[in-house]
C-alpha cells in the first residue's frame, strides 16, 4: 500500500515528497515551529523545529511513543521549540538534528515510509 500524508492542521490535501519542504518552510516563515502530518494508514510525522535543529519523530499511531532522528555525539542543548500550544520547549541536541537533515529525513519518509538509508535514530517504545 503507498501512503498518502496531509498536514494535520491544513486542509489544502495531501503534501507529497516533492512539496513537502515548501510546506513545512512556509509555515516555519509564518511563525509556526511544530508540523504534525498524518498518513493514510494512520501513522504520524512531527517536526518541530527552532529554525537550526529539529526534532522528527515517527508515530505508528496516535499514542505510540514512536522514533525519533537523533545525532549521536552532539552535546548541549538548544531551545526555542515553539509547540503550538505556546510551550516553548528545549531538547538535548542528540535528540536532535541539523534542520537541512530534518527536512531531508521528512521527505524521504513522505517519498518512501521509512527512514533514509543514512539515518540514525532511537525508538522509544
Amino acid at each position: 500500500m503507498i501512503e498518502s500524508w496531509v498536514i494535520s492542521d491544513d486542509s489544502s490535501g495531501p503534501v507529497y515528497s516533492e512539496t513537502v519542504l515548501e510546506a513545512l518552510q512556509t509555515r516555519i516563515d509564518s511563525g509556526q515551529l511544530e508540523t504534525w502530518l498524518a498518513s493514510s494508514s494512520g501513522r504520524m510525522l512531527a517536526f518541530v523545529t527552532n529554525t537550526e535543529r529539529a526534532m522528527v519523530m515517527l508515530l505508528e499511531e496516535e499514542g505510540d511513543p514512536g522514533e525519533h532522528a537523533v545525532d549521536p555525539g552532539a552535546e548541549g542543548w538548544s531551545g526555542g521549540f515553539v509547540l503550538s500550544n505556546g510551550q516553548d520547549d528545549e531538547y538535548p541536541d542528540e535528540d536532535t538534528i541539523p534542520i537541512h537533515k530534518a527536512f531531508r529525513f521528512v521527505e524521504h519518509i513522505v517519498d518512501t515510509g521509512s527512514w533514509p538509508a543514512d539515518a540514525r535514530w532511537m525508538v522509544d517504545r
